[in-house]
Order: structure tokens, then C-alpha cells, then sequence
């Protein structure tokens, strides 16, 4: 990708309701300091300045949120309604999110859960930082899980990486750079997470490649094109190819579809039960004799 700028704006989906954008990495959603210019905030008033929302201090509503340092599938709604529509579904856990990223040394389990719960770190010179349960300083440590998927093991400039499938079934802040260091294998480029030694990389290998909202009315599904790519970036040279993605996402996808359909058969079922409830002689009686007590009071 070029570096960000106000023209630079790649969008990958858009309806009455909503944008889906391919957030560059290094710019802000949004920002209150009057000398980052740059943000996608600013790029969406640039390119669709009629869309703007005046009633809101920005101008859009993200529906979800990328790290400074990640890019990939951002959603945008165009309106209140639609962004209470989506916030559901996030609220719900029934997004589908996955992302690739490229991490220091050789990931030995080809798949994992990863399963530490993450807190805020209060130690001194940390607190911009989130933290595992157990470590000095963790506060309010919640559940997080994220499952893991080997795609291929290679070099990037020199050094041994592996290029994984990241999916977060939890929504905690920074999760996935916090799992992926937890475990031993910090995302290349994450200066933070790294004990800040990992400085040397133009960007933190970390990008948003699939967005899934089964929204009733308008069924959202997006893929960010992958950047971490030998012919887009030299110094990340594959050495061994486990599986790709199209094959990984294809397999989540169709696990989710028919999580869904059992899902919206037991909705149904519940809601014709709650349409046409079969009724005992026994609670119709004692229905009858509830509605004679509640009238004589």
C-alpha cells in the first residue's frame, strides 16, 4: 500500500447504510489533537463529504475499532440506525473476524486456542498497555480467547516468522498483539508488546483481512486484500506453505453459516412456541383463576 494520505482511501464495500474501508496501518480512526490531520475520519469527510453526520462530533460512526498500527476491513455506518443495527451484532458475538498477521519464530501447534485473560497494566511506564492474569501490575483481568492457525513458516528480513490466521472470540483491547506475545511469538513490528526492540520493520505485520456482519436486512462480508505478500513486500520470503487462507476462511465461514442456522432455527422455534403455546387444561384453569383474583382486587 502507499503511504496514507487524504486521497489514499480504499473502499471495499458501500451501501445506503454502510462503508467498509481498508484502513491503512499508522493513522487514527479518529483524533482531538489538532495536529494529526491525518485519520480516517478525515479521508471519509475528503472523499464523501455529503455523507457526514453533523448531529455527531466526527462526522461517521465506527462500528468497531483497528489499533493505530493495524490496517484492514474498518465498517463505517452512514446513520444512527444503521450504526445500532451493527453495534448488536458486535454486542452479540456474531461477527466473524479473522486477521493475518506475521509473527516472530516458528509457531509449533499448527492450530491453538489461545486462552489468558486480559487486564489493564497499571504498572508505571505501562498503563498504555494491556497485560496477561498472573503478571505484576494486571488489573481487572476478563476471559479473552483467540484461536490461532498456521498458514505458512518463512523469513522476514532473515529472521524465522510464521504467517498465521488470527481470530478473536473475544473483543478485548489489543488481544491479539497481548495472545500472540503471551505466547512467545510477538507480531512482527510491535514495537509495544515487543519489550520495544522490534523497531526495525516499516509496520507492525497485523491486518484485518475478514469482516463478516450477518445483518438481517444486509448481509455484510468483506475481505481486505492481503498485504503481506513477497511481490508487496521483499524482505517476507515464504519457505513453507501449511494452507492458504481462501481454504481457512472458506472452513470458518461455513462452521459460522451453519452455527447461524441452528441458531435462527431455535429462534424460530422458539417463536412459534411463544405464537401458539400448547395450553394444559391444568394452566388454563389456573390461568382462569389468576384473572378472577387480579379482577376482585
Amino acid at each position: 500500500m502507499e503511504p496514507a494520505s487524504l486521497e489514499n482511501l480504499s473502499v471495499l464495500y458501500r451501501s445506503a447504510d454502510y462503508i467498509v474501508v481498508n484502513k491503512h496501518w499508522d493513522i487514527r480512526i479518529d483524533s482531538k489533537m489538532w495536529f494529526e490531520k491525518q485519520t480516517v475520519q478525515s479521508q471519509l469527510k475528503h472523499h464523501f463529504p455529503e455523507l457526514a453526520d453533523p448531529g455527531t462530533y466526527y462526522g461517521f460512526r465506527f462500528c468497531h475499532q483497528l489499533d493505530f498500527s493495524t490496517s484492514g476491513a474498518l465498517c463505517v455506518a452512514l446513520s444512527k440506525a444503521a450504526a445500532g443495527s451493527a453495534y448488536h451484532y458486535f454486542k452479540e458475538r456474531l461477527v466473524t473476524k479473522a486477521y493475518l498477521a506475521l509473527v516472530r519464530g516458528s509457531v509449533q501447534e499448527e492450530k491453538m486456542t489461545i486462552d489468558f485473560a486480559i487486564g489493564k497494566n497499571t504498572t508505571e511506564g505501562k498503563t498504555h498497555m494491556m497485560c496477561i492474569e498472573g503478571t505484576e501490575g494486571c488489573e481487572n483481568p476478563k476471559p479473552s480467547q483467540t484461536d490461532l492457525t498456521v498458514l505458512e513458516y518463512g523469513l522476514y528480513d532473515g529472521d524465522p516468522v510464521t504467517k498465521v490466521l488470527l481470530q478473536p472470540l473475544t473483543g478485548r483491547t489489543h488481544q491479539l498483539r497481548v495472545h500472540c506475545s503471551a505466547i512467545g511469538h510477538p507480531i512482527v513490528g510491535d514495537f509495544t508488546y515487543s519489550c520495544r526492540t522490534d523497531n526495525a520493520p516499516y509496520r507492525m505485520m497485523l491486518h484485518a483481512y475478514l469482516l463478516r456482519i450477518p445483518l438481517e436486512k444486509e448481509p455484510i462480508q468483506v475481505t481486505a486484500p492481503d498485504p503481506f505478500l513477497p511481490s508487496l513486500d521483499s524482505k517476507w520470503v515464504p519457505q513453507r506453505t501449511l494452507q492458504t487462507v481462501d481454504v481457512i476462511v472458506e472452513s470458518v465461514l461455513s462452521s459460522k453459516g451453519v452455527e447461524e442456522s441452528q441458531g435462527e432455527a431455535e429462534e424460530s422455534g422458539a417463536a412459534e412456541e411463544r405464537r401458539s403455546p400448547v395450553e394444559s387444561e391444568e394452566q388454563r384453569a389456573q390461568c382462569q383463576q389468576w384473572l378472577c383474583e387480579w379482577a376482585l382486587d
